[in-house]
């Protein structure tokens, strides 16, 4: 796939739009019209063109927005048989465009690019050429083949500001965990009507690997997964992306939103690691075929901009936002060592790692020498130690699950940081070493939501003082502690969040039964997370309700509980 920018105009003002209506969105798919329904595909028979509506049936996207440039992302079915994974559809020509207004009648930039099956008609150029801080719009036409003729619906995109700018204030969204068997993802409907967004930030499992019926809601499937077995193929995990993609409001929100991406496991499968994984066997075949299969899906149907190395690419990167905060984003999957069993000495092994070594350096380099004012960390697990207290069996057995931690009490975890002791405690020598303040994690993994100060010492909380701070978003859909144990919500949930909040004095608050979003706003004088949570996950077009906000002051280190979104 080849790209072709036409030209590298001057910069533009930033211009205003107004919120297209959901109907607007949903039949915007059938703008334009197929000019050349017959042709044939390089000498081939012909095939049946797909409708106008169906060309670009898995929406538009754009990602990791620098000052000047932009990931575009769309999918292209220029006939009814080259759905995903198929191996099918001629060699297709794309022209995409960048405006400052809805019309397209200033066309910043814009350029022609080719697909075909190698990427699964998958489309993604790098959209240079464009100034800082600058609301765009954009779109794709169809140049060639059985659908030519066809224009995408139009996206909204924002670019990062630049490195130097002074920068008064940047909103994110946050999530993670959308299964769509375990319910609809209203979430991210209702994260797209937030005001004021700078870019939307994914911390991981964006699709679910498993077949149907094997990880849902607590009232099964929702609705059904395609492949309906588990996906272990390139082709599999192609066509689980592409079904994600045809959900409404993930559609909804992509078009209208930069996003900023990471992996977890599931993208690949259950508590994976460098050489494995929980949800793998040798049955299933090679792991390392499988990564590759589940690497390569992703990055053809994710807006996102890999950082080359001597070992091809790898995801783990850093977004600034001018002198207010820097975005690292990690990748806690690829490089891990085994994640530890049962005794704390495999816990605490110097050789284990959640990060591997070079992450690690990047990470560590990267957040000491920030000039900016908030160091914000994209982190797919919870960093935050957690003691799991004595509860009934299965609470206990949902919070183990969750969590993924033990039911004695011991301080250690198979999966997130906890597994991981040497790695946290080198970052955090290093954030003290260097006497670094306003180190912000926001998490995803865990299904639930949590306002944590990160402690020096657990044992010796708050008097040993605390290095940063921890948020964690719910998840859209996947299951929590009410839908784990079948239990109404705030039920024994709320036993449950008080049991960890008593025993954990460090997690200053728990929900562990809703489902939804989280909004960060940063400015100079703090950081607050908003969470919001779906009203039903069930019904497609269940309303939400406001939860909580957590705000961590400028050079304070600690989370303080607001009464009121930021707004």
């Amino acid at each position: 796939m080849t790209s072709n920018p036409d030209s590298r105009p001057e910069p533009v003002p930033q211009p205003s739009w107004t919120q297209p209506s959901r109907r607007a969105f949903l039949g915007g798919a059938a703008i334009g019209t197929v000019g050349v329904l017959g042709t044939v595909y390089a000498g081939g028979a012909a095939a049946a063109p797909a409708p106008p509506s169906e060309v670009f049936r898995h929406g538009i996207a754009s990602g990791d927005p620098l000052p000047d440039r932009v990931i575009l992302w769309t999918r292209v079915t220029p006939t009814a048989d080259a759905t995903a994974g198929s191996g099918r559809g001629g060699a297709t020509t794309i022209r995409w465009e960048v405006a400052t207004d809805p019309g397209f009648g200033s066309v910043v930039s814009s350029g022609t690019t080719t697909t075909d099956t190698g990427s699964d008609l998958t489309v993604k150029v790098d959209a240079g050429g464009l100034s800082p801080n600058t609301g765009y719009h954009y779109r794709f036409h169809v140049v060639d083949g059985p659908a030519a003729g066809t224009v995408s619906p139009v996206g909204r995109t924002k670019t990062a500001p630049d490195t130097a700018a002074e920068v008064a204030r940047v909103r994110f969204g946050v999530v993670s965990c959308a299964n769509w068997e375990a319910g609809y993802f209203g979430a991210y409907r209702h994260l797209a009507a937030q005001p004021d967004l700078d870019a939307i930030v994914h911390l991981g499992d964006y699709i679910y690997e498993y077949g149907i019926g094997e990880y849902t809601g607590k009232n099964g499937p929702v609705r059904r997964h395609e492949p309906a077995h588990e996906i272990i193929s390139v082709a599999d995990y192609r066509i689980r992306h592409a079904q994600y993609k045809t959900d409404p409001d993930l559609q909804l929100a992509h078009r209208d939103l930069p996003w900023i991406c990471t992996w977890d496991d599931h993208e690949a499968a259950n508590d994976a690691w460098a050489s494995g994984a929980e949800n793998h066997s040798a049955a299933e075949g090679d792991w390392p075929a499988r990564k590759a299969a589940a690497e390569q899906a992703y990055y053809e149907w994710m807006p996102v901009r890999p950082v080359p190395d001597a070992g091809g690419r790898h995801l783990y990167r850093r977004l600034r936002y001018g002198n207010l905060l820097e975005l690292s984003m990690l990748d806690l999957r690829t490089y891990r060592t085994e994640q530890p069993g049962t005794t704390s000495n495999a816990a605490d092994n110097p050789a284990a790692t959640i990060t591997g070594a070079a992450q690690m350096s990047w990470l560590t380099n990267g957040v000491v020498s920030s000039p900016t004012r908030w160091k914000i960390v994209g982190n797919p697990v919870m960093i935050s130690p957690i003691l799991i207290p004595p509860l009934e069996p299965r609470t206990t057995a949902a919070l183990t699950d969750l969590l993924g931690v033990p039911s004695a009490g011991i301080p250690l975890s198979s999966d997130p940081w906890d597994g991981y002791t040497a790695d946290r405690r080198r970052l955090y020598q290093a954030l003290r070493d260097n006497n670094i303040q306003n180190t912000v994690f926001i998490t995803g993994d865990i299904h639930m939501s949590f306002a944590c100060d990160l402690p020096n010492d657990p044992a010796n909380y708050p008097g040993a003082g605390t290095v940063g701070t921890e948020l964690v978003t719910p998840s859209v859909t996947s299951s929590n502690v009410d839908d784990l144990v079948g239990a109404p919500e705030y039920t024994v949930g709320n036993v449950a969040a008080a049991a960890l909040t008593n025993v954990n004095r460090h997690l200053r608050w728990v929900d562990t039964d809703a489902h939804g979003y989280a909004v960060l706003t940063v400015t100079d004088a703090a950081t607050q997370m908003d969470w919001y949570f779906v009203n039903n996950r069930d019904d497609p077009r269940s309303g939400q309700r406001y939860g909580q906000s957590w705000r961590v002051p400028n050079g304070s280190q600690k989370v303080v509980q607001v009464g009121r979104a930021a707004g």
